[in-house]
């Protein structure tokens, strides 16, 4: 496989039923691969949890352990495998679910028993095959606890199997929990040309709940997106040293690996199909605060009220909290930091942070990683970072067509395409992936679904521009008439748009906001997937430094 392939394993190609089951078994078997031994005892256990034979258990433990211990691991080939598998025929299979959903999972409380009787009486009135009673058990086995006490018994029965009172388990181990959420900063930043400012960015951050270090981060001028997820997500998987040396800082910060859980809010970005099989291909829990509740992430709603209160006592071109507070201070007129440094005044806050003694662990952050990460080892990092990252970019689904293809009006192509292109009548539309702020190349997934092909621009010397220039510059030529827009008019739109925007840079914020999103995307490379932009070196001399970070 060359550098511009990337292996897929099934994180969209799977059926939803073969996916789900493969989680499932995902949760045990990753289990029984962490002890030394895997006994005959464990294996039984594990076998009667997932309704398999020994045997089976077996096999899916070695391809757990052979494999790169993620899902897709477990998925199986042309062959469904063996009991617990969804081999029912898609009819019998609606069948099931159908009487689950509407005599099962009822105020009635019918018994098992009722529905194998109901599932049989429609089987044969259609004249299928009936399921046996063990399969239909083991679909019933594999219904939310949750979900199945509330709707046969009611919320009041259901609620034993909830956490009391909204606490939620104790937790143990580095990176058991995850939080994550997104703020805009209450700073104003200059650009980097001219120093002047350009508006508030906005930051992502991810902390871990047990020990509260901050594993991840990211600043961006965009507002939050599916997009920021997955960068903050890669860059929390990932060794943070390389990142460090970029941004010129001198720091520890070795809190890095993969999640168990990662624990959000409702917003849409944390929604998207990309970051839900994206993190149930790694093994990632995605879980949802209650709506309307947001003291479920107290921790990362914290750390976030402690980091904009640092910035409102230390940073130039603070715009406080809201209007009030900021009074007379001129925010514009005082703002002195670039977007880099304001990265690296960060990681040396966050750098701060973890060396302080916390309220609520009565120990430093840093030395409560140190005693967990002794105890069970550091958790595991991700190794290639383009691989990880791909799995949570959107994704888009097209035809290939002759010329290979189209997204957004700008084509794709390259040499490796032709034997897809060749078998474009059979081939239906395929998965790509593309990073919003380098639409140059796009990632295609092969037809087998095994490996993804990064396919760059057609015309090669077009520039590397970002989704937010291409939608911009699709809005300006149809404001001006053009119903057909085509790549020619729409590259020469945002040449023209650059020229203006550097052209007014001196004088109109919004221009200096939007030149410097453009020089923040990455240039092109025929090799290297730009993950993320290599932010410029910089000095944080000007900066006063901080003492103490306060919590709330």
């Amino acid at each position: 496989m060359g550098e511009d392939e990337v292996s897929e394993r099934g994180v969209l190609t799977a059926p939803d039923g073969l996916w789900e089951t493969a989680v499932r078994q995902a949760a045990v078997i990753s289990r029984l691969a962490a002890l030394d031994t895997a006994g005959v005892t464990a294996v039984d256990a594990a076998a009667d949890e997932l309704g398999l034979s020994r045997r089976q258990v077996y096999v899916l433990l070695g391809r757990w352990r052979t494999g790169g211990g993620v899902v897709s691991d477990l998925l199986p080939g042309r062959s469904s495998g063996g009991r617990g598998g969804s081999r029912l025929p898609d009819d019998v299979e609606a069948i099931v679910r159908q009487v689950l959903h509407a005599r099962y999972l009822t105020r009635q409380r019918r018994s098992v028993a009722a529905v194998c009787r109901e599932i049989t009486r429609l089987c044969r009135v259609r004249g299928l095959q009936v399921p046996s009673r063990g399969t239909v058990l083991r679909r019933v086995a594999q219904l939310d606890p949750l979900k199945a006490t509330k709707a046969r018994e009611g919320r009041d029965a259901a609620r034993p199997k909830q956490s009391a009172g909204g606490v939620g388990p104790e937790l143990t181990q580095l990176l058991q929990q995850v939080q994550m959420d997104h703020t805009p900063v209450d700073v104003i930043v200059v650009d980097e040309r001219q120093r002047l400012p350009i508006g508030r960015p906005y930051v992502t951050v991810a902390i871990d709940a047990a020990s509260r270090c901050i594993v991840g981060l990211v600043v961006t001028l965009e507002a939050p997106s599916a997009t920021s997820v997955g960068l903050c997500l890669a860059r929390m998987a990932t060794g943070k040293r390389a990142w460090l040396e970029q941004l010129g800082v001198e720091a520890a910060w070795p809190m890095s690996g993969k999640p168990y859980e990662l624990y959000v809010d409702n917003a849409s970005e944390f929604k998207s199909e990309a970051l839900r099989r994206g993190c149930e291909q790694h093994g990632i829990a995605l879980s949802y605060r209650p709506p309307g509740l947001p003291h479920f992430g107290g921790i990362v709603e914290r750390v976030i009220g402690t980091m904009m209160s640092l910035v409102h006592d230390e940073l130039p071109g603070t715009t406080f909290s809201n209007v009030a507070e900021r009074g007379g201070y001129d925010s514009d007129g005082r703002a002195v930091l670039t977007m880099a440094e304001l990265n690296a005044w960060l990681v040396l806050a966050i750098a701060c942070y973890h060396g302080q003694v916390h309220d609520g662990l009565g120990r430093t952050p840093a030395a409560v990683w140190a005693e967990l990460a002794d105890r069970d080892g550091m958790p595991g990092t991700v190794s290639n970072e383009t691989a990880f990252l791909i799995d949570f970019l959107p994704v888009i689904r097209r035809t290939i067509t002759r010329s290979g293809f189209v997204v957004d009006h700008v084509q794709y192509y390259c040499d490796a395409l032709k034997p897809w292109i060749a078998q474009r009548e059979q081939l239906g539309k395929f998965v790509l992936r593309r990073d919003p702020r380098d639409i140059s190349r796009i990632w295609a997934l092969d037809p087998d679904g095994t490996t993804y092909l990064a396919v760059p621009y057609r015309v090669l010397s077009r520039p590397p521009i970002s989704i937010w220039e291409q939608q911009a510059a699709i809005t300006r030529l149809r404001q001006q008439g053009r119903a057909d827009v085509n790549e020619q008019a729409l590259f020469a739109t945002v040449a023209q748009m650059r020229e203006i925007t550097d052209t007014a840079a001196a004088t109109t914020r919004k221009a200096r906001r939007d030149r410097e999103r453009r020089t923040s995307t990455p240039a092109a490379d025929p090799n290297v997937l730009p993950i993320p932009p290599a932010p410029l070196g910089v000095e944080v001399g000007a900066v006063r430094p901080f003492e103490v970070i306060e919590q709330w």
